[in-house]
């Protein structure tokens, strides 16, 4: 594979902006679902919190899909079930998506078809008062130059085209091989698979987005905690409510932005 200019990813980005209306009094946000067929648990409980969730509005940020391989996938199997009840959900809530490092060939097509919305990364969601900057976050993980190599060059339009021009069959065995290569070297690396994000270069996306506090997935783990004296960090949990022989514990956790200031809210029980 060729090596792909470096600097996209450090490159400080001008985000969009999402304004909160009036009537939004509890903001869901969530990441890292990773849904396949094989994670039927955790696939339902996503499935029945954006149905039942009281939030007027939830924000996927990324990796929604193990793996997204067009939006002719959404024709048939799991990915056109999970599509039936992302369009119920979204008939009752505004539901947007920002695209992962897993499922950025998510398209217009699918999204449309299901009623949600598509988010820039980055997004400034200005809400009760706050400026809050959302990104998935793989972008903001410079250490893992390999990763930010590769990013590069997928998030080409000739990749893009060249990878979607391809068979269903084709595509899904190449994302089979690449999703296995992942495991691989997580098994390998651990917990330092996933590089945590770079202080600086996030510092320099809040001063962009005039925000004092990111929220972000990707690194698998969640918590809070300052950047500086004065802006915060968010991050968002993983989801895993299905065995998977690694010992892990369950998790699923939605972090809920309204008036209060932010909550976070396990699954794992049942929450809501």
């Amino acid at each position: 594979m060729p090596v792909a200019p470096e600097a996209p990813a450090s490159a400080v980005p001008h985000p969009a902006e999402l304004i909160a209306p009036a009537g939004w009094h509890r903001i869901d946000l969530l990441s890292d679902l990773h849904l396949h067929a094989g994670l039927p648990r955790t696939a339902a409980a996503l499935r029945d919190h954006l149905l039942h969730t009281p939030a007027q509005a939830v924000l996927i940020l990324g990796d929604l899909f193990e793996a997204w391989v067009g939006d002719d996938a959404a024709d048939e199997g799991f990915e056109h079930e999970v599509g039936l009840w992302l369009r119920a959900a979204a008939r009752g809530r505004w539901i947007g998506f920002m695209a992962g490092n897993r499922d950025f060939l998510v398209g217009p097509a699918f999204l449309g078809a299901c009623g949600i919305h598509p988010l820039a990364d980055p997004t400034v969601l200005h809400a009760f008062g706050r400026r809050y900057l959302l990104t998935h976050g793989d972008a903001l993980c410079l250490a893992d130059v390999d990763y930010q190599r590769f990013r590069a060059e997928v998030r080409t339009a000739v990749w893009r085209k060249r990878f979607l021009a391809q068979p269903l069959g084709v595509r899904r065995q190449i994302a089979c091989q690449l999703r296995a290569a992942s495991e691989e070297r997580k098994r390998r690396l651990g917990r330092e698979a996933y590089a945590d994000v770079d202080r600086d270069a996030a510092l320099r996306w809040l001063e962009a987005g005039a925000a004092d506090a990111l929220i972000h997935g990707h690194t698998h783990r969640p918590g809070d905690g300052p950047l500086d004296d004065r802006r915060l960090r968010h991050v968002l949990s993983d989801w895993d409510l299905d065995e998977d022989g690694t010992g892990h514990a369950p998790r699923a956790e939605v972090v809920r932005l309204s008036p209060a200031g932010l909550e976070r809210i396990s699954l794992v029980d049942g929450g809501r």
